[in-house]
């Protein structure tokens, strides 16, 4: 299963727009959260996904165009596959229990 991270920027936008995107980008199975390898889950910076399956990079581009789109006509994404991640400074939200 492949992980992606996902950058949408909405032009000319509120952050009524944007809380309308994170609705419709969860729709499309997108998270704003991402999980360490010990279980760890962390918030992403505004307006960043996470998306994990056995999809193409062209397929949550799709996924992610058709979440913008439904709520402003003008916007920019950026998709990367990761092969691993590493942060520093994120909203830990909850461990996982040992």
């Amino acid at each position: 299963m492949a992980s992606f991270t996902t950058r949408v920027e909405l032009h000319d936008a509120n952050w009524d727009d944007y809380s309308k995107l994170h609705e419709k980008m969860r729709a499309q199975g997108f998270s704003q959260t991402i999980t360490s390898d010990n279980g760890t889950v962390y918030q992403l910076p505004p307006a960043e996904y996470d998306y994990n399956g056995v999809v193409t990079r062209q397929q949550v581009l799709d996924k992610a165009k058709a979440a913008a789109a439904a709520v402003k006509s003008s916007y920019a994404v950026l998709v990367t596959e990761s092969n691993g991640r590493t942060w520093w400074g994120l909203k830990q939200l909850n461990a996982r229990a040992a």
